[in-house]
């Protein structure tokens, strides 16, 4: 799939590495809709690229469905989907103040995993009525790209919750291509390292600077740029299936 030939929704493309998704793919001539719930910081990037905007809860399936009728309707398909909502949570199985929330566990699981299955699994049911983009030899109706992280295979103490949604992303990378083959849908995903976003910025720079020495090389942190280019590139290599690509300049969290 070429991207001038993409019509894609991110999730979470109001900030962070959602942002990055929507500037770097509509500058390679994709239409494109942004999903978030922020819609004041969607506005203003919808504005500033030309891309379409959803208010939309990741979690809720009227919200998402509604939103992908809308999408389809300003820009005639959806053949793309990016996910890249999420949070970041931090909380140890007994702290101080006793047992981990069980209310916040499920709560990471539910934006973080479940979120992404509910806007994969009814965009792929959208995908599956598009004819092979751009003609192609292949078949191919649609790509998707989750977002996993690196805390899916080296999750640090306090990331419980955290590490399991994205570890669950990352399995079900494989068995999601498997199913979605017979109607020419790709699904890949990214596990980012440590990024310059928003949630990371909060941190302050001492912890920023002591993140980015622990990155083999380049040592520094990554660019949400960087995220979007692999993105792109994993929508237009297609022999490129089922696979989780870590994205961290070597990193290993220990």
């Amino acid at each position: 799939m070429k991207l001038k030939d993409a019509a894609v929704v991110v999730t979470g493309g109001a900030s962070g590495l959602g942002a990055a998704v929507v500037r770097g793919f509509r500058a390679r001539g994709a239409a494109v809709t942004i999903f978030d719930r922020d819609a004041d910081r969607g506005a203003e990037l919808a504005q500033e690229t030309g891309a379409g905007l959803c208010t939309v809860d990741v979690t809720d399936e009227l919200s998402v469905a509604t939103a992908i009728a809308e999408a389809v309707e300003t820009m005639g398909q959806v053949n793309g989907l990016v996910n890249c909502a999420g949070i970041a949570t931090g909380a140890r199985i007994v702290g101080r103040d006793g047992a981990h929330d069980l209310a916040l566990f499920r709560r990471t699981i539910d934006i973080n995993l479940t979120g992404s299955f509910n806007c994969l699994r009814l965009c792929a049911a959208e995908m599956a009525r598009n004819a092979p983009a751009g003609g192609n030899a292949d078949g191919e109706r649609g790509v998707i790209v989750n977002t996993a992280s690196i805390a899916a295979f080296d999750g640090q103490k306090g990331q419980a919750a955290y590490a399991a949604s994205k570890s669950a992303i990352a399995g079900m990378t494989l068995p999601a291509a498997r199913d979605l083959a017979s109607l020419g849908i790709r699904v890949n995903a990214i596990a980012p390292g440590v990024f310059t976003t928003p949630m990371l910025e909060g941190l302050g720079q001492e912890i920023r600077d002591g993140l980015a020495a622990e990155v083999t090389f380049p040592r520094r942190l990554g660019e949400p740029v960087e995220f979007a280019a692999l993105a792109a590139f994993l929508f237009e290599c297609a022999y490129l299936n089922g696979e989780v690509i870590r994205l961290d300049g070597a990193l290993r969290m220990r």
